[in-house]
């Protein structure tokens, strides 16, 4: 009997950002995360598109792991949470020579393993985040 291989539930779907980013009832998230989109798009060339229900990506990049599982993710994402906005960036000092250095600069974060979570985006440097998410961005591009 054949096993069935786990699938991806983070895919690429027809859902409008648009109408996704305006159904927020927090204003200033939704403030927020119409200038992300408009930030991350600058910052990697590539138009959003929804992956699942809630996460907003730009590019993607296939991945295969040695067990023989694979899939497609975005290169770069964010999605807006209860408690702050989440931003998927893959990053870590291995792949980004400086990223401590542009960590610093940027100012109030928190880090977890390859996200950085903001509360607002008047509480960071913009031209920073556009700097790591560019960063991000070109990481991926090169798989």
């Amino acid at each position: 009997m054949a096993t069935k291989k786990a699938e991806n539930k983070t895919k690429a779907t027809e859902i409008s950002v648009d109408a996704f980013l305006q159904a927020s009832t927090d204003g200033q998230q939704r403030d927020d995360s119409i200038a992300l989109v408009k930030l991350m798009e600058k910052a990697t060339g590539f138009s959003p598109k929804m992956w699942g229900a809630s996460i907003v990506g730009f590019g993607s990049y296939h991945y295969k792991y040695k067990s023989g599982r694979e899939g497609d993710m975005p290169s770069v994402s964010f999605s807006p949470r209860s408690k702050n906005i989440t931003l998927y960036l893959g990053l870590s000092s291995e792949h980004c020579e400086n990223l401590d250095e542009l960590l610093a600069k940027l100012g109030k974060h928190t880090t977890g393993k390859g996200c950085l979570y903001i509360n607002s985006l008047a509480d960071v440097d913009t031209r920073v985040l556009e700097t790591i998410i560019a960063k991000s961005a070109e990481r991926f591009s090169e798989k």
